[in-house]
Parts: structure tokens; sequence; C-alpha cells
């Protein structure tokens, strides 16, 4: 894991309460220790994704608020994809963090309350090819082993509650060593 800058910014942020592909951006979402984004279909204790409630709907919810680095949009749209916050279903865009490369379990502390514990890497599906075709493997790449690199964003569990708005100042916390590399979850 490399060095990261101690502090980044909120882009923007989003919330839906239907289970949409694209969430519409809002002036504010409030997030809810333990539970998620209020008002979003994947706030809840257990897991709220379609798929995996029906294979285990008393899965604890590891999925609670999705983020995307915005340095991934210009990625992207240097590829003829141009993607608008919220558009890849986040509920937080952000700036000046490179969340692919945080430690699991780094706290993200938003605001003056929100905190946020990164949980992993969001695995990209199918559905980014329905939102605009060859999406998926615009978002997924190779490291110099050949290793799968997923960049379509981070998931997180709330663990303070608070509002979040865009303008809002990101500070990092770092877990105490040695750190282990974001997984899918």
């Amino acid at each position: 894991m490399t060095n990261q800058n101690s502090s980044g910014s909120v882009l923007s942020v989003a919330c839906d309460k239907g289970h949409n592909f694209s969430k519409p951006t809002r002036d504010s979402i409030t997030l809810v220790a333990g539970l998620g984004v209020e008002g979003d279909a994947h706030f809840g204790k257990t897991v709220q994704h379609l798929a995996r409630i029906k294979i285990d709907p008393d899965v604890p919810n590891l999925r609670q608020v999705h983020l995307i680095h915005a340095e991934l949009h210009e990625e992207l749209k240097a590829s003829g994809y141009n993607i608008k916050p919220g558009e890849m279903g986040e509920n937080i865009t952000t700036q000046g963090i490179n969340l692919l490369e945080l430690p699991r379990g780094t706290v993200l502390i938003i605001g003056n309350e929100a905190q946020i514990e990164i949980t992993g890497l969001r695995n990209p599906c199918r559905q980014l090819n329905d939102f605009k075709d060859g999406l998926m493997q615009a978002v997924l790449d190779k490291d110099e082993e050949g290793n799968l690199i997923r960049k379509s964003g981070v998931m997180g569990v709330v663990k303070n509650s608070g509002p979040v708005r865009a303008g809002d100042q990101i500070q990092l916390e770092l877990p105490a060593g040695p750190h282990v590399a974001l997984e899918r979850v």
C-alpha cells in the first residue's frame, strides 16, 4: 500500500430508496451508525443487495455505503465514458483519496460527525454493461503479476452517524498495522 494523503473531500452524494443502478444526487445524505444511508435501498443491519439476500438474508451488511473516487470518472472519461456522480450507484463520490489503496478497516471521518469504516472492494457486475456498453471491462484491470484489479469503488459500514454533503472534508484514520489489502465484499 502506498502512502495516502491524510485528507480529501466529498464531491457529491447520492441516495435512492429503490434498487436502481444509478442514484440521483442530493444536497445531503444522512449516515446512520450500523445501518447505512438513511432512505437508501441498501440501508440495514443485514445484507440488502438483492442477489445476496437470496443466498443468505442474515449476513451482516458490509455494503452499507458505496464510495467511488472522482478520479475514476476522469479515467473513464479518457476512455470515452462520460460518467457523472451517482450514475454507477455510489452514495459518496470523493476526490483526493485513492480509495482502492486504503487498507481494510480504514475509517473515513467526514465533516464533523460521520464516520465510515472501509470493508472492501465493490465487485463490478454486468449492470455496468447494461448502463454503458463495455463499462464493466473499463473498470477492470490487471497488475504486473496478472492479478485482477477492481476499480469500481469501495464499500463500507457506518461507524458514526451524521450528515454528509458536497464540500465536506474527509480525514483518514488508518488501522493499526499490519495493513490488510481490500478484497471484494
